[in-house]
């Protein structure tokens, strides 16, 4: 049976999925690597929240880069009929998988509740059976609406928002390319227990946890959970919201991990600022894709600009593995040095309010390029393929995860 991809924006929200442009994708992530050469950095690798984003980039950098054998745990949906042909997730791994083992290496992919009893079970099993028996790195990359707590069986739901008072702001409808008033009422009590219990550092420490116990851990183990800060500007639902709590509960959880990694000599628990890049999460949220389209247009002129892969690839290859670690007060590693240079955050600053319904979509910003990366996440507007191929459901039914 034939079916048509096809490109389709509801508000900002990405219908569908092009195979072949997630398939492209990968390709391009992979000789951005290669381009790069080699680093000495880890070699059995395991990703919690692989199919996509900062978790992808860091599967791909440590693979092609350090000639890592990968494990990356996910939650998506592979191809069932010709209504639904899967996530692009889904897709990103079944075709690193490809890529990966052509280039002699092992890549392990796991479908399910990263956060469940029964998925740790089965990855530790794995490790200790058919991967060697030790991991030297594990990243810890999950952004989930949702966790049902293994121990307890309550359901949490995550909700990045304000604290005591209601964000607005103006946010840009990608479908319509108009910009549009955007209002985030406060979190209430139970958003932001669940949001610290979704997206803070219990679920990481009990990944760890097992895997120490399991004896699954080299002596020079490292892992590694990516947190967020960002500008001035977005603190208010961000740094200083439900999500900044949780953060804040991770590095609890990093400090507790160290104290059990360093009694049994086994590595060190690492947490990482990121910067801003673009995802589909990144376009619903008042404020921030207008300072994105600022942020862009001013870093692509400086040369600084970075994708995920980018960013990943410097982080793990410079900082993690490398000779050019920079640390903040709190210990964590602040890879996000370029985005929050003062003098660049000034210029932001600056160019924001310029920014108005009239010329957001002009060469003033950068507009094109982070509608760009909002579309490649599923595989369309990539150089090289086009958005509208007809393929056969049978051989997208035939790729293996």
């Amino acid at each position: 049976m034939e079916i048509v991809t096809k490109s389709k924006l509801v508000g900002n929200i990405a219908k569908g999925v092009n195979p072949l442009g997630c398939q492209k994708e990968i390709e391009n992530q992979i000789q951005l690597v290669k381009d790069r050469g080699t680093y000495e950095g880890p070699k059995k690798v395991l990703v919690l929240g692989a199919s996509s984003s900062y978790g992808l980039a860091s599967r791909i950098s440590t693979a092609f880069g350090s000639q890592a054998d990968t494990i990356g745990v996910s939650f998506e949906r592979g191809p069932v009929d010709e209504n639904n042909i899967g996530t692009a997730g889904w897709y990103n791994c079944a075709y690193f998988k490809q890529y990966a083992q052509a280039a002699g290496l092992i890549a392990k992919n796991f479908i399910g509740d990263a956060f469940s009893k029964k998925m740790k079970d089965e990855v530790i099993t794995y490790i200790k059976e058919e991967f060697g028996g030790k991991v030297d790195l594990v990243v810890y990359s999950i952004a989930s609406p949702k966790r049902i707590h293994p121990d307890t069986g309550i359901v949490y739901t995550s909700a990045i928002k304000p604290i005591g008072q209601a964000v607005e702001g103006q946010n840009i409808n990608l479908e319509k390319e108009i910009l549009f008033d955007q209002k985030i009422d406060p979190a209430t009590q139970s958003e932001i227990e669940g949001t610290i219990e979704v997206m803070g550092g219990e679920d990481w420490e009990m990944w760890i946890d097992e895997l120490l116990e399991n004896d699954c851990l080299t002596d020079d183990f490292k892992t590694v959970l990516y947190s967020y800060i960002g500008p001035e500007c977005t603190h208010e639902f961000y740094h200083k919201g439900t999500l900044g709590l949780a953060k804040k509960d991770a590095e609890k959880a990093q400090k507790r991990m160290n104290k059990k990694l360093q009694r049994e000599n086994k590595g060190e628990a690492l947490i990482s600022v990121s910067k801003v890049v673009t995802t589909k999460a990144s376009a619903v949220i008042p404020i921030l894709p207008l300072y994105c389209i600022a942020l862009y247009k001013l870093m692509v002129e400086q040369g600084t600009h970075e994708t995920s892969i980018m960013h990943k690839d410097r982080l793990l290859r410079e900082m993690i593995y490398g000779d050019k670690p920079e640390y903040d007060e709190l210990g964590r590693l602040r890879p996000d040095n370029w985005e929050l240079d003062p003098k660049l955050q000034k210029e932001v600053t600056e160019l924001m309010e310029k920014i108005n319904a009239e010329n957001f979509t002009t060469e003033l910003t950068a507009y094109d390029l982070f509608r760009k990366e909002f579309m490649n996440l599923n595989g369309f507007s990539v150089d090289g393929v086009s958005d509208e191929n007809e393929l056969e459901l049978e051989s997208l039914m035939e790729l293996t995860i």
